[in-house]
């Protein structure tokens, strides 16, 4: 039997479920992070984990590497640092919700998606260009953008959101972002997809791809060539789209749950018992 089948069978029961633990906790963040563009960085604490474990019995490698995962550690809160934010405020505020809370109201998510939506029929009718991107379950990290564009702090509105992507007005040509039913800032360049797309595809459809590739969101492009519409999702890109289809796909895709806070309901599959696991790839 090898050194390390020895080794394996000296490991207690404690042990054991250690190491499992500390497995699913690694192969999580790799999973959460897979699109993100620090995501390498991710791997190569992973790389420098492994080397320091299996380093033991050579003590000056394992002091190098102990010294080198401690610097890893700094950086990655640094880079990483909204991402853990967003992730501490998202407990904070489920465990802070009591028991009787109601579910989120689906009314009012429907009366701003109909303001979007006219907006978007009535800037296809008339062949404005515009570029629409709504958050998705969790803010989107401003270092994405190439240009985070002029914050408003609005309401959304048909009649805002077409007088934005007028073409005689200074924001026309950027994104207007979507947060929480408030229009967060107008005139944000988004980056560009780096994958070969079709030369049918616009800079807008384009920025639209490369912000849908980075973040969770949506991305609603009305063309100023045709006045067609579109909406792009996790890289990929559906057109052209009626106004009455467009709706039905961003209230599927946004309706609000119905679980108000964390409850670990035995039932449901263990992906499915933590909102802000959905919607990353997790199946039964």
């Amino acid at each position: 039997m090898t050194g390390l089948g020895k080794w394996l069978q000296t490991l207690t029961p404690m042990q054991w479920l250690d190491a499992l633990i500390v497995v699913a906790l690694i192969g999580l963040t790799l999973r959460l992070t897979r699109h993100a563009r620090a995501g390498s960085l991710i791997w190569g604490a992973v790389i420098l984990l492994a080397l320091y474990v299996v380093s033991s019995p050579l003590p000056v490698l394992h002091l190098v590497l102990d010294k080198l995962l401690t610097g890893a550690a700094v950086v990655l809160g640094f880079v990483f640092q909204p991402e853990l934010r967003r992730g501490l405020e998202f407990l904070g505020l489920q465990f802070r919700r009591s028991d009787g809370d109601p579910p989120p109201s689906g009314q009012e998510q429907s009366d701003w998606l109909e303001q979007v939506v006219e907006a978007v029929k009535e800037l296809s009718q008339n062949r404005t260009g515009a570029l629409i991107v709504i958050e998705h379950e969790r803010p989107i990290d401003p270092k994405i953008f190439s240009d985070p564009g002029v914050p408003l702090e609005a309401r959304v509105s048909q009649e805002l959101l077409c007088t934005i992507f007028q073409n005689n007005t200074p924001l026309h040509d950027g994104a207007v972002i979507i947060r929480e039913q408030v229009i967060k800032a107008a005139g944000v360049i988004l980056p560009m997809s780096e994958r070969s797309h079709s030369r049918q595809l616009g800079t807008r459809h384009r920025a639209a791809l490369g912000m849908t590739e980075q973040a969770n969101c949506l991305c609603v492009i009305v063309s100023e060539e045709t006045g067609s519409i579109s909406l792009a999702e996790a890289g990929r890109i559906e057109r052209p789209l009626s106004s009455s289809k467009l709706r039905e796909m961003l209230r599927t895709r946004l309706q609000p749950t119905s679980v108000p806070r964390v409850r670990w309901n035995h039932a449901l599959p263990w992906h499915d018992r933590l909102p802000f696991l959905k919607g990353k790839g997790f199946k039964a």
